[in-house]
């Protein structure tokens, strides 16, 4: 048998196809009976068919279409020319296809192209309430910058490119919202669920706190809710920014930033609250500094916005907690008009005196009150010594009606007596130098009757921060308006700890507080802050002894800043041993406004 099988008759199976038979199969396919798709049929005769014969194949066949294919330009404008044509008849039945028509890539497409998309989502908008949410979600989105898209967003300020492709969203809804006014909650809604995640580039957030603030522009009945919105958001940033890991990062950074270079902070989040602070001073400061002859509706509208962050700020930043920052915006605005920060602090000054408010409320308004005369430079002296007065007035009618055998004098239950105590030692302590000018200045702090309000049964210097003690004791020892070194010296070995056995016990805390106006840390927008914020000056004439103290648990542990000290270095209080195997520290610290170097 031969290794080479023979050729098999068997034909191929695929057949030869010749020209005749071609045609015959042509003709048989053109007299076949057949559909036609929904593309061809169109949008108008879909939606017809839907809405006279109950039929939404086609409908939902076209709404597949257009969600699948990639739509060219002729083709896009055609299906939004037809759909205006329809808009009165796209009842909530069609939201699919509505969506999908939302949905569709319009902008990296011509004028005409994108004019047709905004004038089409208008329409079916304002005639059907029903795709609000729907449609102002598909332009909101389109706020938030991509996370490539840094080299357009430099310190949240746009491209003349991104600023071309952000100008028909917010025409759009400018025309939405004129023709639409229920459409207001769901703006804010929109606005809230799209708000980027705090860990976002810096670029992403502060783009969108463009658009949002861009809102604002054109219809500024949203100016209260939307700057509550941003206030909130800033918040989080904030307690997710320290002043220790920011002054961490720029101590480690300082040397390395080149001569023609913007400093920055290098904190992922840090950075990204420096650049949108930077933004809300610059659109306050827009908004409420006005021209000395403007109309009477300018200044309106200034006091107005003034208001609501007044408002914003008893119902947001006063209740906060371990903030660092986001409360400057009180503190720019307010230097900008004396109305302004006359109302700030007659605001305080009523919640610090009302017994309805909670303690906490009342202690962190007398925080406020404090550190902003503290620091605020633009604060005339008849302001200064007018609330050290209010203060001191206030403080010993509270030891006039107390009993001085019975009375609870615990710091629980006098925590706002104890609250105003600091915060007249503290005004003093700081503001020295425009408090002991001349003869008349010192008979003024004379008359506040100081050596009754630190060796009162109360005993305010026991819970005061010791580096206010301290600072306190020797101003008025050097001008001889109290002798308080004796009282700091008892008070020391109080806060002795206590040794039962194997059992130790420490005595009661110290006043926790802080000094919400610290120094400010973060570099691009510290501009705004910088000509109107005091730093500490030395006061030569401060004389400081040696008292023993104890190491105290302090609020502002992390908020130490070494380039504006309260007490300078070589003034400071050195704390002896108080036993072999407990050494306390050295530094005794509060926060950045009471251990600050020059």
């Amino acid at each position: 048998m031969s290794v080479y099988t023979s050729k098999t008759g068997a034909t191929s199976i695929l057949k030869p196809f010749s020209g005749a038979d071609r045609e015959k199969a042509k003709t048989a396919a053109a007299n076949k009976v057949r559909f036609a798709t929904a593309k061809e049929k169109g949008l108008v005769e879909s939606i017809r068919v839907a809405v006279e014969d109950g039929n939404f194949l086609l409908v939902q066949e076209f709404t597949y279409f257009i969600r699948e294919s990639d739509l060219g330009d002729d083709e896009f404008l055609r299906i939004l020319t037809d759909a205006r044509k329809i808009v009165h008849h796209l009842t909530p039945d069609f939201i699919n296809l509505v969506e999908a028509l939302m949905s569709l890539n319009w902008k990296k497409r011509d004028l005409v192209i994108i004019k047709a998309y905004t004038d089409f989502c208008v329409d079916v908008m304002v005639a059907h309430n029903r795709y609000l949410p729907i449609g102002l979600s598909k332009f909101i989105v389109h706020w938030i910058p991509g996370d490539l898209d840094s080299a357009d967003w430099v310190n949240g300020s746009p491209s003349e490119r991104a600023h071309n492709d952000l100008k028909p969203i917010h025409d759009a809804l400018n025309r939405i919202l004129t023709a639409v006014p229920m459409s207001f909650d769901e703006v804010i809604d929109a606005i809230t669920a799209k708000f980027p995640y705090f860990k976002k580039p810096s670029h992403v957030t502060a783009g969108y706190l463009f658009n949002v603030l861009w809102l604002i522009e054109y219809k500024p009945v949203f100016e209260e809710l939307i700057l509550q919105l941003v206030l909130q958001k800033l918040l989080v940033l904030d307690v997710n920014a320290p002043r220790d890991e920011i002054d961490l990062e720029t101590d480690d950074n300082e040397d390395k930033i080149k001569e023609n270079q913007q400093p920055t902070v290098n904190h992922p989040i840090g950075h990204t609250l420096d650049i949108c602070l930077l933004m809300l001073y610059k659109f306050f400061d827009g908004k409420c500094r006005i021209d000395p002859k403007s109309c009477e509706d300018i200044r309106s509208s200034a006091n107005q916005v003034f208001n609501i962050l007044l408002y914003l700020f008893d119902e947001l930043l006063l209740p906060s907690h371990n903030i660092h920052h986001v409360q400057f915006v009180i503190f720019q605005v307010s230097g900008i008009r004396s109305l302004y920060w006359e109302g700030f602090l007659q605001m305080l000054w009523n919640k610090v005196q009302n017994p309805n408010a909670s303690a906490i409320i009342r202690h962190t308004a007398v925080g406020y009150l404090s550190s902003f005369i503290a620091r605020a430079k633009f604060l005339p002296l008849s302001t200064i010594t007018f609330y050290l007065k209010e203060l001191s007035k206030w403080a010993h009618s509270y030891i006039d009606d107390s009993d001085e055998y019975g009375q609870n004098c615990s710091l629980k239950a006098n925590m706002v007596f104890f609250s105003v105590c600091q915060g007249i030692f503290y005004l003093i302590a700081f503001r020295a130098s425009d408090l002991t000018r001349c003869t008349k200045d010192l008979l003024f702090l004379q008359s506040l009757q100081l050596s009754r309000l630190a060796m009162c049964h109360f005993n305010p210097l026991r819970y005061c921060v010791a580096p206010v003690a301290t600072a306190f004791a020797g101003v008025t020892r050097t001008h001889q308006l109290a002798y308080c070194h004796t009282v700091l010296e008892r008070n020391a070995r109080r806060k002795l700890a206590t040794v039962y056995g194997h059992d130790k016990t420490m005595s009661e805390e110290t006043l926790e507080t802080f000094f919400p106006f610290d120094p400010y840390l973060l570099k691009l927008s510290k501009k705004y802050i910088e000509p109107i914020y005091l730093a500490y000056q030395d006061n030569e004439t401060d004389v400081v002894q040696n008292v023993k103290l104890p190491t105290i648990r302090k609020r502002g542990d992390s908020e130490m800043v070494e380039d504006d000290e309260f007490i300078v270095a070589d003034k400071r209080q050195k704390v002896l041993e108080l036993s072999n195997s407990q050494e306390f520290d050295k530094d005794c610290h509060y926060g950045s406004s009471l251990d600050l170097k020059k």
